[in-house]
């Protein structure tokens, strides 16, 4: 049988052990321009990134395309190697692991992709294509392979009868099943699910996420879940990560930042969210942002952000903020919750420092 969690009583959170533990991550990917295709820059895909994921829990990681979510994702497996920074998981920092390491903690990691059809070899069929990890990283023999792959069909839904069929014969959710019982097929801790709803109808889409929280709860899995539908990440997250231009803006437990988002960018990214009750929706107001997200190969000075930001001032097209915790599980990158800001205002709070200061923080579009 699959084998089951240590303790399949405890919740999601219930520990404080973080099993990920990301330190300053950055992913560049340099330019090359000119005959000699001599190197004039870098794309900063991700500019010094820090989180951490608790064991058994997981944590959504939200925001615009080409913000960096998915070479995040990447590279917490060493699928790039990062640039610079620390990737430690289950006490193992896999940056620094030579090739026979790195290949020996691969079972323990493992990621569900985007698009189930192209991560599918079209010429090896469901059988093989499961089996095909336990052919890598095993010396079983084919009967207890076989045995183990019937089961973790069992485990996502799929029928024994389609073991010889190839992937052109499956829907889009059967290849996502496909595709999460290749990353279960180890026994692994964490697992990277790089927006494995994106390519699926709506209501295949519930089913993938409903599965993703039952493997969860039955084998004690720890999930990185990156989306761009904030409504699913809300359903399955324990806590949000909002990226921006390859930046954390905002990390919160899920319910607090679903109701009152903290960092600005958080707030517009939310207000784009569809309400399905209209009498809620006739009293939401929708946040337009100006301007267009700026090149990561050239990101703007200061705030990445202050481009854009209705609520920008000097401090934030000069300095860059750090993320800090402003309140208790709650950690912002944005100088309108810098202490020396806060305390501007009497109740301490970024609106009083405004209303108290405002010469100071000149509100509206950057100069």
């Amino acid at each position: 049988m699959l084998d089951a969690p240590a303790h399949p009583g405890r919740t999601r959170t219930d520990t404080a052990r973080p099993l990920v533990q990301v330190r300053d991550l950055k992913m560049y990917f340099p330019i090359y321009s000119g005959v000699l295709r001599r190197r004039s820059g870098d794309v900063k895909a991700v500019d010094g990134v820090s989180f951490d994921i608790l064991s058994g829990e997981t944590l959504g990681l939200v925001g615009e395309s080409g913000c960096g979510k998915s070479t995040v994702g990447r590279a917490l497996l060493r699928l790039y190697d990062p640039t610079a920074g620390s990737v430690t998981i289950d006490g193992e920092d896999i940056a620094t692991l030579s090739p026979g390491a790195l290949r020996r903690k691969r079972p323990t990691m493992q990621m569900v992709f985007q698009d189930p059809q192209a991560s599918l070899n079209p010429r090896m069929p469901l059988s093989d294509l499961i089996g095909e990890p336990l052919i890598e990283h095993t010396d079983w023999n084919a009967e207890r392979r076989l045995a183990r792959i019937y089961e973790l069909m069992d485990a996502v839904g799929l029928n024994r009868r389609f073991a010889n069929r190839f992937p052109y014969e499956f829907s889009g959710g059967q290849r996502q099943r496909i595709g999460i019982a290749r990353a279960l097929a180890l026994n692994p801790k964490f697992i990277v699910c790089d927006e494995p709803i994106a390519a699926l109808d709506v209501s295949i889409q519930a089913q993938v996420v409903n599965l993703l929280e039952d493997l969860q709860d039955r084998f004690g899995l720890t999930y990185l879940f990156i989306s761009h539908d904030l409504s699913m990440v809300r359903h399955i997250a324990d806590r949000v990560a909002v990226m921006y231009l390859g930046r954390i803006a905002e990390l919160s437990p899920r319910d607090a930042l679903y109701s009152r988002p903290l960092h600005p960018y958080a707030e517009a990214l939310l207000s784009a969210v569809p309400e399905p009750d209209p009498n809620v929706a006739a009293t939401r107001t929708r946040i337009i942002l100006k301007g267009d997200v700026p090149s990561p190969a050239n990101p703007p000075k200061g705030c990445n952000f202050n481009t854009r930001c209705p609520r920008a001032f000097d401090r934030c097209r000069v300095e860059k903020p750090d993320l800090v915790e402003v309140e208790p599980g709650r950690l912002v990158a944005c100088h309108l919750y810098s202490p020396d800001t806060r305390h501007a205002g009497s109740t301490g709070s970024p609106e009083a420092a405004i209303q108290a200061r405002p010469e100071h923080f000149q509100q509206g579009a950057p100069k």
